[in-house]
């Protein structure tokens, strides 16, 4: 059996197994996408518990749209193909938010806007959590967060956010809350946030109880603007399944049952061998990629393999989380430093140190091979030679699981 698998933004690697193995694959489910025009301007022009777009912008004097950064396949130029015309009748500017990301090249740029980016550019504002003197303070949350924030969101008398919901590891979904904490939030709001990362109860799909979508909510209480919120659900193929908007809570829940429709992959068994396959753009870097990680080990066996196939573009992204890992003998070295003291990036640390107590990480990348076999992943340059080592190593009995889409999909065991 060949098996093809997508790397990079149009490359793609291969494997051949023999039919006497057991193979299966798991990707997000598919889905009747209808026409997507439709389903974008009907739910702009249907908000939930909110004003429709036209009247939201009839009396606004100063308008912020917050855009996610080149890491999301958020469809944001393809929104403002229904809403620009309305858009520039008023004063507006767009920040990207990058929560503690760096901002976007030149070519992801023309990613995130498409051809609008000429004629905006000037009006483009690229948040940089590190820069003190550009955030406000707005007040704590409930777990004592520090809420500070881009001051061009407090400066804005409404706010439109364009954003997509998806399965996040730690916050439970992408989108809604997110586009302000950790989107344009202070760097010390992220850090104290991102650590509450480190409980049981911080994982993918759920929110009753995670500390971390508690303390984004929060966050969202201390805006007073208008907001109208656009969050699209993209299937297996980035097309646009739903689109929810309006009220910025409201719109995000009901995005999220759409959400589960597509990502929320029922499984029947682990596998021994598990090949998580981390589609563009969010095989960015290693720091983005860790998703694919995080997902797949709900899908592994104890003492399993898990091969990440991720292109890693950009290399391995965050320093603080890879400074640790690689400055630790053991995953258990690793998780005691974190217990000492927290610093921005450990969660991601910390998620991947604790699969290497019970699991074995691969992975084929484009990462040099010393630098990420220091973060307890086995370096490989081909598919196919990190399949033939997996099966010798665990026999051809052991079954191999493809998981097509491991930043997004979630393996649900049923």
């Amino acid at each position: 059996m060949k098996i093809d698998v997508p790397y990079g933004k149009d490359g793609s690697m291969s494997a051949v197994i023999g039919d006497d193995v057991k193979v299966s694959f798991l990707e997000a489910n598919d889905v009747q996408i209808g026409d997507e025009d439709e389903n974008i301007n009907a739910a702009i022009n249907n908000p939930i518990n909110s004003k429709n777009f036209k009247e939201f912008l009839s009396d606004a004097k100063n308008v912020l749209v917050i855009v996610n950064d080149a890491t999301r396949p958020t469809p944001t130029k393809k929104i403002l193909e229904f809403i620009f015309d309305d858009l520039k009748q008023t004063h507006f500017n767009f920040i990207i938010a990058t929560g503690a990301h760096r901002g976007p090249s030149q070519e992801e740029y023309l990613q995130i806007f498409g051809s609008y980016y000429e004629q905006i550019k000037d009006k483009i504002i690229v948040h940089d959590a590190r820069v003190e003197e550009d955030m406000v303070f707005l007040g704590q949350s409930t777990n004592g967060t520090q809420m500070y924030v881009n001051k061009a969101g407090v400066k804005a008398d409404k706010i439109i956010i364009i954003s997509s919901v998806e399965p996040h590891y730690f916050a439970g979904y992408t989108g809604g809350r997110k586009s302000f904490l950790p989107g344009i939030a202070g760097y010390t709001t992220i850090e104290q946030n991102h650590k509450l990362a480190l409980v049981p109860e911080a994982r993918a799909l759920a929110l009753d109880g995670n500390p971390v979508h508690e303390d984004m909510i929060d966050a969202i209480k201390t805006v007073k603007q208008d907001i109208f919120s656009i969050m699209t659900v993209l299937d297996k193929h980035h097309n646009v399944y739903a689109t929810c908007c309006g009220h910025i809570n409201d719109s995000f829940h009901a995005a999220i049952d759409h959400a589960n429709e597509v990502f929320a992959a029922p499984l029947k068994e682990k596998a021994d061998i598990v090949v998580s396959v981390v589609k563009f753009p969010q095989d960015i870097d290693l720091y983005q990629a860790q998703k694919g990680i995080d997902n797949a080990k709900l899908a592994l066996k104890k003492k399993g393999i898990m091969i990440l196939v991720a292109k890693c573009r950009c290399g391995i992204g965050g320093k603080a989380f890879a400074d640790l890992l690689g400055s630790s003998d053991t995953p258990e070295a690793a998780l005691e430093t974190i217990e000492k003291g927290y610093v921005l990036g450990y969660h991601k640390a910390a998620k991947m140190a604790e699969i290497g107590l019970w699991a074995q990480m691969w992975g084929v990348t484009d990462v040099k091979p010393d630098v990420i076999s220091k973060l307890f992943i086995k370096p490989f340059s081909h598919l196919q030679t990190a399949i033939d080592l997996a099966l010798k190593e665990k026999g051809r009995n052991a079954s191999v699981l493809f998981l097509m889409d491991g930043g997004l999909t979630v393996p649900l065991i049923k």
